[in-house]
């Protein structure tokens, strides 16, 4: 597949293709792993018939996996960053539908650095954090730039991958702090 036709600096491409695929596979770890509850928050979100959901707690996390995994590796960024947005896309899609339906109340599902795959509820913060996953990809998928990587460049790699881990990670505990502190603050 050819490349995004956007130029990038291959230290920039390297260190936000592994932090999203971090991400992705840390959460479809935990949704593997706990999967019935994986099972019964996808059911929640009524968006689904009861049949499909059992299968969707598998077929989901897999999905997550791969994209996270084709993430890994320059070849198979672009492919990865399409599979990652059709992801990204879908969740986001169904938690934005619930938003609007008035159900706040469900859990997330989304994994990854919380209290495993509950523990937050949807807000439009959710969305608004994956969008800017979202805007992330073309610069994960952009051809690099040609110049040879050297010793600075893969610390920098490693350093900003932990960084937008760390991140990502303060964003998602924000969003999931925010409802408890909003029901305190009104209680």
């Amino acid at each position: 597949m050819m490349p995004l036709p956007l130029h990038v600096d291959p230290a920039l491409s390297h260190s936000l293709g592994a932090a999203l695929s971090l991400v992705f596979l840390f959460g479809a770890w935990q949704k593997l792993h706990e999967r019935e509850e994986f099972a019964g928050i996808l059911e929640n979100y009524r968006l689904l018939p009861v049949a499909m959901v059992g299968w969707m707690a598998y077929l989901l996390p897999l999905i997550e996996a791969v994209a996270g995994l084709l993430l890994l590796f320059q070849e198979t960024r672009l492919p990865g960053a399409l599979l990652a947005f059709a992801l990204l896309l879908l969740v986001t899609s169904a938690v934005a539908i619930n938003l609007v339906r008035g159900y706040s109340e469900i859990e997330c599902g989304c994994g990854g650095f919380s209290d495993g795959v509950s523990g937050q509820v949807i807000t439009w913060g959710l969305v608004l954090r994956n969008l800017a996953l979202i805007a992330a990809l073309p610069w994960i998928a952009g051809q690099s730039v040609v110049r040879e990587m050297v010793w600075i460049d893969y610390t920098t790699v490693a350093c900003a991958t932990l960084a937008l881990l760390g991140l990502y990670a303060l964003v998602s505990q924000l969003l999931a702090t925010q409802p408890r502190l909003d029901a305190l603050r009104n209680s």
